[in-house]
């Protein structure tokens, strides 16, 4: 039986083990990028053979020197064994499911919990990482490093990095226009490499955070006010929607009846939507933030009011309630907030999950004890989160067959994955109907005008290109995973707004730069935050007189 005693001792000189390692990390790990450069490179008519060679020996080099740097005594295993486990794994989420681990990525990893974490693991990723990682890891560690003198060490460095500079530098000036224009014309390359880009992306999030823990919290606005139409009581439904695609929503278009449910209702979409960002950790706090997208940054808008801010302060009850594990990315810490028990006692909870149904009883709860004047209540879906779709639906919810019952979504076929995916979506918009009917109820027997928003936070690959999940650097990510739905249903007797109007703007092109003042404008608040060119309704208020009276806020 093989043991870790009884594999053979391995002598070897430093120079040999950091060479031996190096060809490995830089050379298989980064069959992604090798593969994005010659796809870039050879869609010209003329292109450099010879250039083409020079990139995985530039890259060599490179990575040569990096593990140079931690050749001491203690460091060189260690950092050579974390180096290797890590790349692994990047080399997995990059080469089956399209993930680049950019400052996006490394924050929104930061921020995830750990049941969505290990719902990226199964037995093929497990197989994945013991072979390509964890077994050359043991052969690092039974290697016996054979050391010279200090002064004889110091010199076989210096000779080992000096000739990578050299060979850099001829390299380099050789191919100088080359690499200038490939790395000019996509700017994208370089968030392939591995383990560099997550290296510095750490590094850039790490500064950025400690940079950022003193900054004083900013208030838009002390005396915020809310102005009811017709002085009914009034209630408000947000619903923010999980990894949920524009394309896949049959309202918009889709062939696939996904929308099953609410297609009864008088429900409208907004069918062309563009998220903040990629991934929630970004989306979310944007979305929620008085900072558009160009000029979005998270420490900026942590420390200053958001939306929900504003509308607590202006008398409006807020109340979040959170069925998905990775939490509101902070934008409820001020607020009133509730998180689903994961129980797995109760039949709609795995004990890291629940179904989207839980959301409903604390609604319910809700709803039931209706004590301010003006209620917003926030219910955070976990949608259609991948890659364990099937997760995400009850089986009396499989109507799309067969689906993909397997996180290893890549080994699905697209199909099937599709079918996985359309469940979700139809089980959300279960969960819309739902809402609905508890709030045309609520305002049949009872003055109250209700009315739901509901927007996702972003969208989702589905191996288009190539492409799996999200998360992809913004500038070039597909129009799968930015084009977000966007619904509004407003009960029969409210009349805050023209429905024929709002029904007229489904088409405009809209983003989450909207969604601050136009949620704004649907809790019928007045602040000097608010900037009504921005808010989707507010030239389809009932009252003339409130469209654009509000006074606009300058950045």
């Amino acid at each position: 039986m093989l043991t870790l005693k009884s594999l053979p001792k391995i002598n070897l000189s430093v120079n040999t083990i950091i060479f031996l390692t190096s060809a490995y990390i830089a050379l298989f790990f980064n069959i992604p990028f090798y593969t994005k450069v010659l796809t870039a490179v050879t869609s010209n008519d003329i292109y450099s053979i010879y250039f083409l060679i020079s990139v995985p020996i530039v890259l060599f080099c490179m990575t040569i020197i990096l593990n140079s740097v931690f050749s001491t005594k203690y460091l060189l295993k260690p950092f050579l064994i974390f180096t290797i486990l890590l790349s692994s794994i990047l080399f997995y989420a990059t080469f089956h499911y399209g993930i680049i681990f950019d400052y996006g990525m490394v924050q929104n990893t930061v921020e995830t919990d750990s049941a969505e974490a290990f719902s990226y693991f199964n037995l093929y990723s497990l197989i994945f990482f013991l072979v390509l990682g964890l077994f050359p890891s043991i052969l690092i560690y039974k290697i016996k490093v054979v050391r010279k003198t200090l002064v004889s060490e110091l010199l076989s460095r210096a000779r080992l990095i000096t000739s990578c500079l050299v060979i850099l530098s001829i390299l380099i000036s050789f191919f100088y226009v080359n690499f200038a224009s490939v790395g000019r014309n996509n700017r994208e390359l370089t968030s392939y490499l591995t383990p560099f880009k997550l290296y510095e992306a750490s590094f850039k999030y790490m500064k950025r955070s400690l940079n950022n823990t003193s900054r004083e919290f900013r208030l838009l606005d002390i005396k915020p006010t809310f102005k009811l139409v017709n002085s009914n009581q009034k209630v408000t439904v947000m619903v923010l929607g999980e990894t949920a695609r524009a394309k896949n929503f049959a309202l918009n278009g889709y062939e696939s009846p996904t929308n099953e449910h609410t297609k009864g209702t008088n429900i409208i979409s907004f069918s062309n939507v563009a998220s903040c960002g990629t991934a929630t950790a970004v989306s979310v706090p944007c979305m929620f933030s008085r900072l558009d997208k160009e000029n979005y940054d998270k420490h900026v808008a942590d420390s200053q009011q958001n939306v929900l801010d504003i509308i607590n302060l202006s008398g409006v009850e807020v109340v979040w309630i959170d069925n998905n594990n990775g939490g509101c990315k902070g934008v409820c810490k001020r607020v009133e907030s509730v998180s689903i028990d994961v129980d797995e006692s109760d039949p709609l909870c795995d004990g890291e999950y629940c179904f989207d149904q839980k959301l409903l009883e604390p609604l319910d709860n809700k709803l039931r004890n209706l004590h301010a004047e003006n209620t917003l209540i926030v219910l955070h879906m976990i949608g259609s989160h991948g890659p364990t779709y099937f997760k995400r639906y009850p089986k009396q919810h499989r109507k799309f067959i067969p689906d993909c019952q397997r996180s290893d979504i890549q080994n699905c076929s697209s199909a099937e994955l599709i079918n996985t995916y359309d469940n979700t979506i139809l089980y959300t918009d279960f969960i819309l109907k739902q809402i609905i009917d508890r709030l045309e109820a609520l305002s049949s027997n009872n003055d109250i005008d209700s009315s739901m928003l509901f927007v996702s936070d972003h969208g989702e690959s589905l191996g288009e290109n190539g492409f799996f999940l999200h998360g992809l650097p913004y500038v070039f990510a597909p129009k799968e995973q930015t084009h977000i739905p966007m619904l509004y249903w407003q009960a029969p007797n409210n009349n805050q707004f023209d429905i024929t109007c709002i029904q007229h703007k489904a088409e405009s092109a809209l983003s989450h730069d909207n969604f601050f003042d136009t949620l704004l404008g649907v809790t019928a608040v007045k602040t000097t935050a608010y900037i009504p060119q921005k808010d989707v309704f507010n030239t389809c208020k009932t009252n003339p007189l409130e469209q654009h009276g509000n006074t606009s806020y300058a950045e």
